[in-house]
Formats: structure tokens, sequence, C-alpha cells
């Protein structure tokens, strides 16, 4: 069987299994009642070109119930939200078959993500302008700067000036947190921040930067997305969702030699303008749409943000704002509830972070 998105990777992925296979492949797909977060009708479409033998679940607020039985399995604070829909489509997927396919690894490889784009211009701006300046003047509107969801997207620039006052290896991590360095800040509360003392989970995220063999910028991120994000998280995610229900998820596009060949093609033919996954796609043109090669890359996430105004209020408020909480132990709760507040006043979108401390309350709770 396949995990299939509709996207590139999965339906390259089932493209060659129907090729290689005497019978129908059996795809999994997962959808959403928003529209923006539902790849349904991408999926399929791979599906009716490959004759396989496909099967649906669409996730909804209601399978929010299972939040506990998540930060059982995971084992640890996994801040993830997408491991909601993982384990639903592990679940579905398991009913036909043992063994599935994935297609993670695609966007590592061969340049998928929207923000290897920012970060190289981010790297061409911060090379213009003065050390001083982006230490002073431009740290310090960062500071200033809300985070202000409802502007136009051209707008919203936080991320932008707090990554233009920080060094290269630091704006790029800082690209890939949710809480950013002014928050990660405020979050903790005194007796947290004194144990935590010089420790930042920066360092083992500059390492593996500065340990890259190469002084191309791009090969340089995305070796550091092997090494941290896709082993951290992405990986984890589908092996404990899919292990949770009892299935094995192989990743070719992760075998070693493919990975190897991948990081020898130079980064012109990955990254062309603002097109990711340029090589990868002329390849697929042989064999997929280009309704599938080209549509807007959506990512495997979920629609969080309303959640938390719909069905998951009552949760976040009864547990992680709970006088009895096990949060409070480590964190500022008037920080936090200062971000619910704007949340639900929707001056800004803190959904991500939400589920990070909801999460954390839940493993809280059963294992400390």
């Amino acid at each position: 069987g396949a995990f299939l998105s509709g996207g590139i990777d999965s339906s390259l992925v089932v493209a060659n299994m129907a090729k290689l296979s005497d019978s129908p492949v059996k795809t999994n797909s997962i959808g959403f009642n928003e529209t923006a977060f539902n790849e349904l009708a991408y999926a399929r479409e791979t599906s009716r070109l490959f004759g396989s033998e496909h099967h649906e679940f669409t996730v909804d607020m209601a399978c929010t119930d299972i939040l506990d039985l998540l930060s059982w399995h995971y084992d640890e604070p996994f801040a993830d939200s997408s491991a909601l829909p993982t384990y639903y489509v592990s679940k579905m997927t398991r009913q036909n078959v043992t063994v599935a396919l994935s297609g993670d690894g695609g966007d590592e490889n061969f340049a998928g993500y929207r923000r290897y784009y920012f970060d190289l211009l981010e790297n061409k701006m911060r090379a213009k302008l003065p050390r001083l300046l982006r230490k002073t003047a431009i740290a310090a509107t960062a500071a200033l700067y809300p985070k202000a969801d409802w502007l136009p997207q051209w707008l919203r620039a936080k991320t932008l000036l707090s990554n233009l006052s920080l060094d290269s290896a630091e704006g790029y991590f800082n690209s890939m947190s949710h809480f950013l360095p002014a928050m990660r800040k405020r979050l903790f509360n005194d007796s947290s921040t004194k144990a935590i003392g010089d420790y930042t989970p920066y360092e083992s995220f500059r390492k593996h930067f500065y340990n890259a063999d190469t002084d191309d910028p791009l090969s340089r991120i995305q070796y550091v997305d092997i090494k941290t994000y896709l082993v951290d998280d992405i990986l984890t995610k589908v092996d404990r969702a899919s292990m949770a229900n009892s299935l094995e998820v192989r990743v070719p596009l992760l075998d070693h030699e493919f990975v190897e060949l991948a990081a020898s093609i130079p980064s012109k033919y990955k990254l062309q303008g603002t097109t990711g996954k340029y090589l990868l796609k002329k390849a697929a043109a042989q064999v997929l749409p280009q309704s599938i090669i080209n549509r807007k890359k959506m990512g495997f996430a979920i629609p969080v943000d309303d959640w938390f105004r719909g069905k998951l209020r009552g949760t976040f408020e009864s547990e992680v704002l709970s006088k009895s909480n096990r949060s409070r132990a480590f964190f500022d709760m008037n920080y936090i509830s200062r971000l619910w507040a704007d949340h639900q006043r929707k001056t800004s979108n803190y959904g991500y972070q939400l589920w990070a401390l909801l999460m954390f309350e839940k493993w809280a709770k059963k294992f400390l």
C-alpha cells in the first residue's frame, strides 16, 4: 500500500509501484472539511491515473478526541500537529495492508520547501546590510514589530526582520521555530529560566549547520534539515503513528543511494527562482500530469487556528489554563493566557504554539 497526498512525491512513489505491481496499489489519503487543507481531489486524480484501490478518511475536530492516546504513543511532548492525521491515515491503511510506502524525503532531497527560497533571499539581503545595523536597528525593529496575522502577507515581516538581525545559521533555525527567541524568553517562568541556564536548542542545530561539508547555501540547509527536521520530526512522527497501528512504513525516497545521488546534483537544478524540485518536476513530467506537478504545495497541516477557536477551545482552557495544570511548573501562565486571548481575538494566529503547549500538558500529566 501507499500514503497518497496527491503531491509530486507520493504520486511518483505510487506511479512506480503501479508499474512494478501485478495488482492495484492500495492508496490511502487524508482530507479535511476545510478547503485550504484538503488535498483529496489531487489524490483521487493520481489514483484514477494509476488505477489504484483508493481509500479516504476525512479528519475533523471530532478527531481530536484521540489526543490523550497520541501523547501516550509519542512518549514525549511532540509538537507537530500533523501527528494527528498521520495516526488516522496509518489506522486506515492498516485495515488493508501491513506495509505502506510514503513519499517523505522528496522535499529535503530536491529543495521542495518554500523556506529554502526565502532563506537564500534573506542571505542576499543579509550580505548587503552592515552587521552593526542588523544587530541594532533591525533587531530592535523586529522586537517591536507585531505578529499581525490579519495584515496582508507582504506586511507580515516580523520573522524576516528577526532573521535578518541574526547570522545565517540562527536565522534558519528561527524560521524552523514556532516560538521566536523573544517568545521563548517570555514563555518560561523564573525557575525554568534558571534551570535552563545557558542551554539553547540552537546549539545542536548550529553544529550540523557548520559541519556541513559544503559552501553552497542551499545544500547546507538541506543537510541541516536531513540531520534535524527529517529524522527528529518527520520520520519520528510517521514511525510512532504507524507502529501504534501495527503498520510498517517504508520510505523509498530516502534510500541511501538515492539520497547520495540527489546530494550530488547542483543546487541550480533543484531550486530555480521560486520553483523548488525543478529537476524532479522535469523528470516527473514523463509520468504525471501538470495539474499534479505544478499545483501549489500545501504540506500535511491541520487547521489548528480554527480548531482552537472551536472544539479545542474548551480542551485548552480546561487543561492548559487550569489552576491544577502541570505546565505552571515550567511556564509563565500569564504569558500563555495572553497568547490565548490574542488568538481568540484573532489579532494573531498562535495555533501551532497553542498545540505545542496542549501536547506538553497532556504529556506532563501522563509522565511527570
